[in-house]
């Protein structure tokens, strides 16, 4: 296997920037997931890293190989696409097959090779069979072992699980973290789905309209979000960001909203006061509010307006005094309060974040 770099990287198509100026790198044996919402430019990304699109400007390597103008077939990837891609006329056999075939491998080796692919991913039983008599999960498995049967140099995956539903989603999802495992293989990963990205990626790339926003692991990106974008596309439900007033009572800072102050992290505090920031943006996680008694000092009253039963857990949905949302993340074994009462939240601030409500990057 090999790793990947991408050193400026961009792709305009007319006076459309479709991926900006994006530089990283993929380690050896590293799962690369990249991660934004719909037209962010990810695929583009990765069909530039596969040849099949041409770039603006920038330069990619593959392990020392600048391949910039190195074709497709010549840059030793397997990419596996979202529509399975298979010969429906075709056995499982001879597709899998396929890319031996092309190669001109021999015949005894590519039977050996194919037996091996077919084996590791549970196919075995459906070589003779036909891509029509095959179960969503099993051509998507069909498709893994044509990329692995090649043994290349990098994996390349363009959200392979989007057609399965979730119960085999989140199957197929475990197989192919295995099977990364298994394989020690380069991979980069295409998804918007973040649960995706939060099990599988060792490290996550968030893009959003081809800018790269933030590079870290699921952890990283989930407790220290660089900006409000990453804050509000990361988490389920996304992290509460409400706007308020800079303030100071008692020599305490603290963040005004309506008529309620919640006091703010020393940390975020000070960068805010050194910008000179008069308003600031509060994030803080659905997991780090709670529902307090009244009286309770440096709580926010908000008024319930929707509470989200999902059996293991519940999310009590409150507007603000001003109209903000903020949702909190409780266990299902506490009352739910009714709809339209009147609630006080408690924010826990040793988990709160700032952020700039002009730039969006996070304070502190």
């Amino acid at each position: 296997m090999s790793g990947i770099t991408l050193s400026g990287v961009t792709k305009r198509f007319g006076d459309t920037i479709a991926v900006d100026d994006v530089s990283l790198t993929v380690d050896d044996h590293e799962l690369l997931v990249l991660l934004g919402p719909s037209g962010c430019g990810k695929s583009t990304l990765l069909r530039m890293i596969a040849g099949l699109e041409e770039m603006t400007a920038g330069e990619i390597r593959i392990g020392d190989r600048v391949v910039n103008d190195v074709e497709p077939k010549d840059r030793d990837l397997a990419m596996v696409f979202q529509s399975y891609a298979l010969y429906p006329h075709m056995t499982v056999r001879a597709n899998i097959e396929f890319p031996l075939r092309s190669r001109k491998v021999p015949k005894d080796q590519r039977a050996l090779q194919v037996a091996e692919a077919a084996e590791m991913l549970d196919l075995t039983d459906y070589l003779d069979r036909k891509p029509s008599q095959l179960s969503g999960g099993q051509r998507q498995r069909v498709a893994l072992a044509r990329a692995v049967v090649r043994r290349p140099a990098a994996f390349l995956m363009d959200e392979p699980l989007s057609n399965l539903d979730a119960k085999l989603r989140a199957a197929t999802r475990i197989e192919l973290v295995e099977l990364q495992r298994r394989l020690e293989a380069t991979i980069v990963y295409v998804t918007h789905d973040q649960v995706e990205a939060m099990t599988m990626g060792h490290r996550v790339a968030i893009l959003d309209r081809g800018v790269l926003q933030q590079l870290g692991s699921p952890q990283e990106v989930y407790d220290r979000p660089a900006n409000l974008f990453v804050a509000r596309f990361i988490g389920t439900p996304p992290m509460n960001t409400v706007r308020g007033r800079l303030e100071t009572a008692g020599g305490t800072p603290v963040v005004r909203i309506g008529a309620d102050g919640v006091e703010l992290p020393g940390a975020a505090a000070a960068a805010a006061a050194a910008d000179g920031l008069l308003e600031i943006v509060l994030g803080v996680r659905p997991e780090h509010v709670e529902i307090v008694t009244d009286g309770t000092p440096g709580a926010l009253t908000a008024t319930v307006e929707v509470v989200e039963h999902l059996g293991h857990e519940q999310h009590v949905v409150g507007r603000l005094g001003d109209g903000q949302l903020v949702t909190v993340r409780q266990g299902s074994h506490l009352p739910a309060p009714p709809a339209k009462s009147s609630v006080r939240l408690a924010v826990r601030v040793e988990h709160a974040h700032c952020f700039d409500p002009e730039t969006g990057a996070r304070l502190g």
